[in-house]
């Protein structure tokens, strides 16, 4: 392939949070099998730099809940780091520049790298079907080419005028269309028989300091309920220890397993998930598990973002199967009281059926998503970097 034994390309992407940092090193995958001597360098996390990447900044520093009091607390720190990005960029003046998600970071970079002449690719569509409609505008003067992992969305950006392709989810090929439970289970040292709750309350510390207690305290009481229970909780390292603190304050420490990371383990081990909306949503459907949908933030956030809301569903399984397939108890209707009961639904005998209809409508859509979604975006960047 003769771009492939050309110099080498050099890419700078920027990828926020772990779940930007997971897309990002998928990505890469696909990249370096096209270009096995990429250069690619900028904000990632982990994932990222396994693949050689080189990071300027760890992704974490991007992470934030909300969009109010929590980012301004942050607001200072972060539009220095943009700032020096950006200075960086135009000095060293990569091939192409990519922003995984993290949209509110991305696109005024990518605005201001792409009128100095260097292309620039958007991975990931801004949910502008979901939320804040207005962003369109942004895409449009910010990014050469958008990388979509849902198939509705190039005609969607097609009619403002913006070039996309559809690569489909890399979690879709990453993720077995029928998971190993029972080895899950074993890896992660648990027993096979009974039933096992996988408790996701997302990867932000503000999530942790919003959304782990209650999501911990409806674990206390399942296994009050359900001594039989297995409960694990995945961590990502920098909130490890504020969660092993938060269990040994509720008395939780010897009952529940917390891992470090492992959260696609937990998927695989688990009966059911009580999970934080966002990308674990969409992994945890692609893994079949019905789930419970959750989320808290600030009050003046969440004013904020019901204000901006286009559809009747958050999570991404519902908003992609167009209906409520698994409950979402959001802000204040997510009591300790009120997910344990809608956990409970789940893992009680007579939902097997329910469950089947729920793993069914989940393999229709991991069908849709699978796509080789490396190749697919190499193929659209190297189009872009010829045209």
């Amino acid at each position: 392939m003769t771009d492939a034994v050309a110099q080498p390309l050099r890419v700078a992407m920027v990828a926020g949070e772990a779940s930007g940092d997971l897309l990002s090193g998928l990505l890469l995958d696909g990249l370096l099998q096209r270009w096995p001597h990429l250069q690619a360098c900028g904000i990632g996390g982990p994932a990222m730099q396994q693949r050689g990447f080189q990071a300027w900044y760890d992704s974490e520093r991007l992470a934030v809940h909300g969009y109010s009091l929590e980012v301004l607390m942050r607001l200072r720190d972060i539009l220095a780091i943009r700032k020096q990005m950006r200075q960086r960029l135009l000095q060293e003046r990569p091939q192409v520049f990519i922003g995984v998600d993290a949209p509110d970071f991305n696109l005024g970079l990518e605005r201001d790298v792409r009128a100095a002449g260097i292309k620039t690719v958007h991975f990931v569509c801004p949910s502008i079907w979901a939320w804040r409609p207005e962003r369109v505008h942004k895409i449009r003067t910010a990014a050469d080419h958008v990388l979509c992992l849902f198939p509705f969305e190039p005609d969607l950006l097609a009619q403002h005028g913006i070039a996309a392709t559809y690569v489909g989810h890399p979690l879709a090929r990453q993720i077995a269309m029928q998971p190993d439970q029972a080895a899950a289970r074993a890896a992660l040292g648990l027993r096979q028989q009974g039933p096992v709750l996988a408790v996701l309350p997302g990867s932000r510390r503000a999530e942790v300091q919003y959304i782990a207690r209650p999501f911990l305290e409806a674990a206390a009481l399942l296994l009050k309920e359900m001594p039989q229970l297995q409960v694990v909780l995945p961590a990502v390292p920098a909130l490890y220890e504020r969660l092993q603190s938060l269990l040994a304050e509720l008395g939780l420490g010897e009952r529940v397993h917390l891992l470090q990371g492992q959260s696609d383990t937990a998927l695989a081990a688990c009966d059911c998930t009580l999970i934080a909306s966002g990308t674990a949503t969409l992994e945890a459907a692609l893994y079949k598990r019905p789930m419970v949908i959750s989320y808290h933030m600030h009050p003046i956030s969440w004013r904020l973002m019901r204000r901006k809301q286009l559809q009747p569903w958050v999570g991404l399984p519902n908003i992609l199967c167009g209906d409520f397939v698994v409950p979402e108890l959001l802000q204040e209707r997510g009591t300790p009281t009120a997910l344990a009961q809608a956990v409970a639904q789940w893992l009680q005998p007579g939902a097997a059926a329910q469950v089947a209809q729920v793993q069914a409508r989940f393999t229709q859509l991991h069908q849709l998503l699978l796509r080789d979604t490396g190749a697919l975006a190499a193929q659209a960047m190297a189009e872009l970097l010829h045209a």
